[in-house]
């Protein structure tokens, strides 16, 4: 069944702090709870790394992995390398989605 289904939730992180809050609240506010946060910020100058450990401080389900500027392909692979789902969803950090 897809209820015990863990889905990997992978979000690449490049100088968005404006968007960060709503997008990461979107994703922990699904009703689907058997989920995982990956935060993988690509070399962000903004703060949004350390808004990113914040949110890994405060949530369990975040894990934030970092890279120097590589861009979203290679932090969505590194995310995809990370994640421990057997399903994988990509969210873009300015975006929100709906429960």
């Amino acid at each position: 069944m897809i209820e015990d289904k863990m889905v990997s939730v992978i979000i690449p992180v490049f100088n968005v702090s404006d968007y960060l809050e709503k997008c990461v609240l979107s994703v922990i506010k699904q009703t689907y709870k058997n989920i995982e946060i990956i935060l993988v910020d690509d070399g962000s100058t903004d703060g949004s790394l350390q808004l990113l450990m914040n949110y890994a401080d405060k949530y369990p389900i975040i894990r934030v992995f970092t890279q120097t500027n590589k861009r979203q392909g290679a932090a969505r692979n590194l995310g995809l390398r990370s994640a421990r789902g057997e399903y994988v969803w990509f969210v873009d950090s300015d975006d929100r989605i709906e429960p």
